[in-house]
Protein backbone atom coordinates (compact mmCIF):
# COMPACT_ATOMS: atom_id res chain seq x y z
CA UNK A 1 0.00 0.00 0.00
CA UNK A 2 1.48 3.47 -0.85
CA UNK A 3 2.75 5.03 2.32
CA UNK A 4 -0.01 8.10 1.24
CA UNK A 5 -3.07 5.68 1.46
CA UNK A 6 -1.21 4.47 5.06
CA UNK A 7 -1.41 8.06 6.57
CA UNK A 8 -4.77 8.62 5.04
CA UNK A 9 -5.96 5.18 6.91
CA UNK A 10 -3.90 6.52 10.21
CA UNK A 11 -5.83 9.71 10.42
CA UNK A 12 -9.02 8.25 9.62
CA UNK A 13 -8.36 6.33 12.87
CA UNK A 14 -7.24 8.91 14.70
CA UNK A 15 -10.10 11.10 14.13
CA UNK A 16 -12.66 8.68 15.59
CA UNK A 17 -10.12 7.88 18.68
CA UNK A 18 -10.12 11.93 19.58
CA UNK A 19 -13.82 11.71 18.81
CA UNK A 20 -13.71 14.32 16.57
CA UNK A 21 -16.85 15.57 14.77
CA UNK A 22 -18.40 17.10 11.80
CA UNK A 23 -16.89 20.80 11.28
CA UNK A 24 -13.98 19.68 13.73
CA UNK A 25 -10.41 21.03 12.46
CA UNK A 26 -7.75 18.83 11.96
CA UNK A 27 -3.62 20.04 12.82
CA UNK A 28 -2.01 21.66 9.38
CA UNK A 29 -0.08 19.99 7.56
CA UNK A 30 3.09 20.84 9.50
CA UNK A 31 2.12 19.65 12.31
CA UNK A 32 0.85 16.39 10.21
CA UNK A 33 4.21 15.60 8.84
CA UNK A 34 5.50 15.98 12.47
CA UNK A 35 3.16 13.37 13.84
CA UNK A 36 3.68 11.01 11.36
CA UNK A 37 7.13 11.66 10.79
CA UNK A 38 6.75 11.98 6.72
CA UNK A 39 6.81 14.81 4.43
CA UNK A 40 4.03 17.19 3.86
CA UNK A 41 4.09 16.26 0.00
CA UNK A 42 2.64 12.95 1.62
CA UNK A 43 0.49 14.30 3.90
CA UNK A 44 -0.92 16.07 1.20
CA UNK A 45 -1.82 13.45 -0.79
CA UNK A 46 -3.13 11.22 2.33
CA UNK A 47 -5.56 14.96 2.87
CA UNK A 48 -6.53 14.94 -0.88
CA UNK A 49 -7.62 10.65 -0.72
CA UNK A 50 -9.63 11.29 2.39
CA UNK A 51 -11.09 14.70 0.87
CA UNK A 52 -12.03 12.70 -1.88
CA UNK A 53 -13.33 9.71 0.05
CA UNK A 54 -15.98 13.61 1.54
CA UNK A 55 -14.26 12.60 5.35
CA UNK A 56 -12.59 15.63 5.14
CA UNK A 57 -13.24 18.71 3.24
CA UNK A 58 -11.14 22.25 2.49
CA UNK A 59 -12.39 26.04 3.52
CA UNK A 60 -9.75 28.10 1.41
CA UNK A 61 -7.65 30.39 3.95
CA UNK A 62 -9.03 28.53 6.85
CA UNK A 63 -7.79 24.96 7.06
CA UNK A 64 -9.22 21.34 6.69
CA UNK A 65 -11.86 19.98 8.50
CA UNK A 66 -14.28 16.65 9.18
CA UNK A 67 -17.25 16.72 6.97
CA UNK A 68 -20.83 17.17 8.10
CA UNK A 69 -23.36 14.20 7.71
CA UNK A 70 -25.12 15.47 4.68
CA UNK A 71 -28.47 16.68 4.22
CA UNK A 72 -30.95 14.20 2.33
CA UNK A 73 -32.30 16.71 0.22
CA UNK A 74 -35.74 15.40 -1.29
CA UNK A 75 -35.82 17.44 -4.32
CA UNK A 76 -39.48 15.96 -5.11
CA UNK A 77 -40.81 17.75 -2.17
CA UNK A 78 -41.54 21.34 -2.42
CA UNK A 79 -40.23 22.54 1.12
CA UNK A 80 -39.29 25.56 2.07
CA UNK A 81 -35.40 25.78 3.61
CA UNK A 82 -36.71 27.13 7.23
CA UNK A 83 -39.41 24.24 7.45
CA UNK A 84 -36.81 21.72 6.20
CA UNK A 85 -33.83 22.53 8.76
CA UNK A 86 -36.70 23.30 11.51
CA UNK A 87 -37.53 19.49 10.86
CA UNK A 88 -33.79 18.63 11.24
CA UNK A 89 -33.64 20.36 14.55
CA UNK A 90 -31.16 22.42 12.73
CA UNK A 91 -31.69 26.75 13.77
CA UNK A 92 -31.84 28.34 10.45
CA UNK A 93 -31.08 32.02 9.82
CA UNK A 94 -31.05 34.18 6.62
CA UNK A 95 -28.27 36.75 5.74
CA UNK A 96 -29.53 39.69 3.49
CA UNK A 97 -26.83 39.93 0.99
CA UNK A 98 -28.66 42.31 -1.79
CA UNK A 99 -32.10 43.28 -1.73
CA UNK A 100 -33.51 45.75 -4.41
CA UNK A 101 -36.57 46.67 -6.62
CA UNK A 102 -35.56 46.70 -10.00
CA UNK A 103 -36.40 46.16 -14.00
CA UNK A 104 -37.15 42.99 -15.26
CA UNK A 105 -34.79 41.57 -17.78
CA UNK A 106 -35.59 39.45 -20.46
CA UNK A 107 -34.42 36.47 -18.79
CA UNK A 108 -36.46 37.05 -15.92
CA UNK A 109 -39.60 38.35 -17.77
CA UNK A 110 -39.68 34.78 -19.49
CA UNK A 111 -39.51 33.01 -16.15
CA UNK A 112 -41.90 34.94 -14.76
CA UNK A 113 -44.60 35.40 -17.70
CA UNK A 114 -44.65 39.40 -17.00
CA UNK A 115 -44.54 42.26 -19.21
CA UNK A 116 -41.38 44.78 -19.97
CA UNK A 117 -41.17 47.57 -17.64
CA UNK A 118 -42.73 45.20 -14.78
CA UNK A 119 -40.26 45.45 -11.58
CA UNK A 120 -39.07 42.36 -9.57
CA UNK A 121 -37.56 42.50 -6.09
CA UNK A 122 -34.11 40.85 -6.44
CA UNK A 123 -32.89 39.27 -3.15
CA UNK A 124 -29.42 37.63 -2.59
CA UNK A 125 -29.48 35.59 0.68
CA UNK A 126 -26.96 33.21 2.37
CA UNK A 127 -29.09 30.56 3.86
CA UNK A 128 -27.45 28.94 7.20
CA UNK A 129 -28.43 26.11 9.81
CA UNK A 130 -26.46 26.28 13.28
CA UNK A 131 -24.99 29.29 12.28
CA UNK A 132 -23.29 27.78 9.53
CA UNK A 133 -23.39 28.64 5.42
CA UNK A 134 -24.88 26.02 3.23
CA UNK A 135 -26.97 27.35 0.55
CA UNK A 136 -27.14 30.81 -1.65
CA UNK A 137 -30.02 31.78 -2.83
CA UNK A 138 -30.69 34.47 -5.91
CA UNK A 139 -34.45 35.35 -5.44
CA UNK A 140 -36.77 37.29 -8.37
CA UNK A 141 -40.22 38.15 -6.95
CA UNK A 142 -42.75 40.14 -9.19
CA UNK A 143 -43.87 43.60 -6.83
CA UNK A 144 -47.07 43.33 -8.18
CA UNK A 145 -47.87 40.14 -6.26
CA UNK A 146 -45.78 41.30 -3.09
CA UNK A 147 -46.14 44.82 -3.01
CA UNK A 148 -45.18 45.10 1.06
CA UNK A 149 -41.97 42.34 0.73
CA UNK A 150 -39.37 44.00 2.60
CA UNK A 151 -35.47 43.10 4.00
CA UNK A 152 -37.28 42.04 7.55
CA UNK A 153 -39.49 39.81 5.49
CA UNK A 154 -36.79 37.53 3.48
CA UNK A 155 -34.71 37.30 6.73
CA UNK A 156 -37.76 34.85 7.87
CA UNK A 157 -39.29 32.29 5.96
CA UNK A 158 -40.26 33.23 2.67
CA UNK A 159 -43.10 30.54 2.31
CA UNK A 160 -44.77 31.62 5.73
CA UNK A 161 -45.00 35.12 4.36
CA UNK A 162 -46.23 33.84 0.95
CA UNK A 163 -48.88 31.37 2.49
CA UNK A 164 -50.00 34.24 5.60
CA UNK A 165 -51.29 36.10 2.27
CA UNK A 166 -53.90 33.48 1.13
CA UNK A 167 -51.85 32.15 -1.84
CA UNK A 168 -51.56 28.20 -2.10
CA UNK A 169 -47.76 27.58 -3.39
CA UNK A 170 -48.17 24.43 -5.71
CA UNK A 171 -45.31 23.29 -8.06
CA UNK A 172 -41.37 24.15 -8.54
CA UNK A 173 -40.01 23.54 -12.18
CA UNK A 174 -36.13 23.46 -11.79
CA UNK A 175 -32.98 22.06 -13.43
CA UNK A 176 -30.16 20.57 -11.28
CA UNK A 177 -26.23 20.71 -12.89
CA UNK A 178 -22.82 21.25 -11.69
CA UNK A 179 -21.17 24.58 -11.15
CA UNK A 180 -17.84 25.47 -10.53
CA UNK A 181 -18.00 28.52 -8.18
CA UNK A 182 -17.41 31.86 -8.12
CA UNK A 183 -14.69 33.92 -6.50
CA UNK A 184 -17.96 35.34 -4.45
CA UNK A 185 -19.28 31.74 -4.09
CA UNK A 186 -16.00 30.61 -2.70
CA UNK A 187 -16.10 33.27 0.07
CA UNK A 188 -20.12 32.49 0.99
CA UNK A 189 -19.69 29.09 1.08
CA UNK A 190 -16.33 28.44 2.45
CA UNK A 191 -15.29 26.37 0.17
CA UNK A 192 -12.13 25.91 -2.27
CA UNK A 193 -12.24 26.63 -5.61
CA UNK A 194 -12.08 23.09 -6.97
CA UNK A 195 -15.27 22.15 -5.30
CA UNK A 196 -18.10 22.10 -7.62
CA UNK A 197 -21.56 23.50 -6.70
CA UNK A 198 -24.82 22.07 -6.92
CA UNK A 199 -26.92 24.57 -8.67
CA UNK A 200 -30.45 24.78 -9.43
CA UNK A 201 -32.41 26.94 -11.97
CA UNK A 202 -36.09 27.04 -11.04
CA UNK A 203 -39.56 28.84 -11.19
CA UNK A 204 -42.41 28.31 -8.53
CA UNK A 205 -46.36 28.41 -9.27
CA UNK A 206 -49.26 28.86 -7.73
CA UNK A 207 -51.98 26.37 -8.00
CA UNK A 208 -53.72 28.63 -10.34
CA UNK A 209 -50.79 28.09 -12.24
CA UNK A 210 -49.25 31.77 -11.52
CA UNK A 211 -45.83 31.78 -11.90
CA UNK A 212 -44.47 33.87 -8.35
CA UNK A 213 -41.01 32.91 -8.52
CA UNK A 214 -37.63 32.56 -9.98
CA UNK A 215 -34.56 31.68 -8.35
CA UNK A 216 -30.82 30.42 -8.63
CA UNK A 217 -29.72 28.48 -5.90
CA UNK A 218 -26.24 27.41 -5.13
CA UNK A 219 -26.17 24.28 -2.78
CA UNK A 220 -23.04 23.79 -0.39
CA UNK A 221 -21.16 20.76 -2.23
CA UNK A 222 -19.87 19.33 0.85
CA UNK A 223 -23.22 19.40 2.96
CA UNK A 224 -25.91 18.29 0.78
CA UNK A 225 -26.79 15.13 -0.77
CA UNK A 226 -29.73 14.77 -3.05
CA UNK A 227 -32.34 12.01 -2.88
CA UNK A 228 -34.73 10.82 -5.23
CA UNK A 229 -37.36 7.66 -5.01
CA UNK A 230 -38.38 6.01 -8.25
CA UNK A 231 -40.53 3.07 -9.19
CA UNK A 232 -41.02 0.31 -11.73
CA UNK A 233 -44.08 0.58 -14.33
CA UNK A 234 -45.63 2.69 -11.68
CA UNK A 235 -45.56 0.22 -8.36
Amino acid sequence: MPLYKQIANNIKEDIADAKLTSGDAIPSETNLAKTYGVSRVTIREAIKQLVEEDILYRVQGSGTYISHEKIEHNILKLQGFTEEMSELDNNPSNEILEFQLMPADQEVRDHLKIGEGEKVYYVKRLRLADYEPLIVEESYLPVDLFPDLSIEVMKHSKYDYISGKGYKIDRRFGELIPKMPSAEMIQHLQITESDPLLYMQAFSTFKDGTVFEYSKIYFHPHKYSFKVVSSRNGE
